[in-house]
């Protein structure tokens, strides 16, 4: 038999139902013993970190909302069948309606290289803040004071803010989780 030459394509979905339709897509390949032709389905993720009830929390969130990646050999029907999802667009492709146009291989191993690197690195937070920026504090004793940023402490994930509390000016050290970008 001869070697199936698979690509990496994107399937758009409804944006929130990239989870249901990867469900679908393993469940369709299974069911209509599609194996030899798809080969991987990957919804791109990243761990996002959020502040609730003072409690920090970890949470996935797609990293490419509205998309899902598939390792597929588009022959007979594949295509069809991936189209007749429930919440599937459709392929990205060149015109609406035209043949789907694989990703590159540089497009493809950037996505994952990323897609890997979230996945192994969960405690990893890059700096979101510069000195002199402004700033609102989300959680604690001072939430919703605004202030700037005067310090930052990238060993301890903390900054030293400048905050007018009853018409002084005060310096709070405090922690990336508790303050946001002030708009």
């Amino acid at each position: 038999m001869t070697e199936i030459t698979k690509k990496w394509y994107v399937v758009r979905a409804v944006s929130g139902k990239e989870k249901k339709v990867k469900e679908y897509l393993e469940l369709e390949i299974a069911r209509h013993k599609l194996t030899d032709f798809v080969s991987q389905v990957l919804i791109p993720t990243e761990k996002v970190f959020q502040i609730r009830n003072g409690k920090k929390i970890n949470k996935e969130k797609a990293y490419l909302p509205g998309y899902v990646l598939l390792e597929a050999a588009l022959v007979g029907e594949v295509q069809h069948i991936i189209k007749g999802i429930p919440n599937v667009i459709g392929f990205l492709g060149g015109k609406k309606g035209g043949e789907p146009i694989p990703m590159r291989l540089s497009e493809v191993n950037r996505i994952l290289g990323k897609f890997d690197e979230l996945s192994e690195t969960e405690e990893e937070l890059r700096i979101p803040f510069t000195i002199g920026e402004a700033v609102k504090v989300i959680d604690g004793p001072f939430n919703n004071f605004s202030g700037v940023v005067d310090e930052i402490n990238e060993e301890k994930k903390k900054l030293k803010v400048m905050v007018k509390i009853f018409g002084r000016k005060n310096l709070l050290e405090l922690s990336y989780m508790q303050v946001e970008k002030d708009v």
